[in-house]
């Protein structure tokens, strides 16, 4: 090779290494402050893609989560209210049972009547109050209500609303039904006996609600893992890989150092020609 002031090509051959060596250090050393392999559109503009698509569909889930668990706790709501009604129901059989029986005397008979229109009116307080967050499924007038299924609002579980009112096609008992004399205590029974049984079925159906809602939130909260795990595959960086990479660079830094420090010696040695 000969040799000239003006060029050194080892010098710049060694300069290029040096900062070949440098780029890829920086590169490892960013993975290892970041933890991440690609933590930019620069690092790989198609798997960052993929992994943010992915990102926000894992954060979309957690507005179906908060979905689900609204729609649960109404439904349980509705179901400590429903499983009151039925409990009153059991109350006012017995109450009307009671006041059929022929042989009673007016006071017991009106003390019993008594005992039942506050039983009856207390279902009426468990169904106004079995309210959460504005959501009653058991009063008159309520509605359906659908939680989101999935991330993008495609797909909803909706449960529709068992009205336990007086007077309804579940409760039939009137809002001013007695059970003052024989024939209307005797003709009450029947129509308690009518209204537990609806309401045993209604909140058969709402409890199937509530486990569904249960089970569906349990497997979004597998997928959001499974979806938050699968992008941690596509973009976290080998800790131990980087590493060990990096103690090699290192030290390919340092030999890249003395490399040029050689290199640039060289004009040098053209000087040792010119002396006498």
């Amino acid at each position: 090779m000969a040799l000239s002031v003006n060029t050194n090509v080892g010098a710049m051959v060694a300069l290029q290494n040096l900062n070949a060596t440098n780029t890829e250090l920086g590169q490892t050393q960013n993975r290892i402050n970041t933890g991440k392999r690609i933590a930019n559109a620069k690092d790989n503009g198609a798997i960052w893609a993929i992994a943010q698509g992915q990102r926000a569909s894992s954060n979309a889930l957690n507005a179906v989560r908060d979905s689900l668990n609204r729609g649960t706790s109404a439904i349980d709501v509705a179901l400590a209210g429903g499983e009151s009604v039925s409990d009153l129901l059991s109350q006012m059989k017995e109450k009307a049972l009671a006041a059929s029986d022929s042989s009673l005397d007016t006071n017991a008979r009106s003390q019993l009547n008594e005992d039942f229109k506050a039983l009856r009116d207390q279902i009426s307080k468990a169904v106004t109050n079995a309210d959460f967050n504005g959501v009653n499924l058991l009063k008159t007038g309520a509605t359906a209500i659908a939680a989101l299924a999935n991330s993008d609002g495609s797909s909803k579980l909706t449960v529709n609303p068992e009205v336990m009112a007086l007077s309804g096609s579940i409760v039939t008992v009137a809002t001013t039904g007695t059970i003052g004399t024989v024939t209307t205590a005797a003709a009450m029974i029947t129509t308690v006996n009518t209204s537990i049984s609806n309401v045993s079925s209604a909140l058969a159906r709402l409890g199937t609600k509530a486990k569904a809602y249960e089970t569906h939130n349990t497997f979004i909260g597998k997928l959001q893992d499974s979806i938050d795990a699968g992008v941690g595959n596509l973009v976290d960086a080998d800790l131990a890989k980087e590493s060990a990479k990096l103690q090699a660079l290192q030290t390919k830094q340092q030999l890249g150092v003395q490399a040029l420090s050689i290199a640039n010696q060289t004009p040098q040695t053209i000087l040792s020609l010119f002396r006498g």
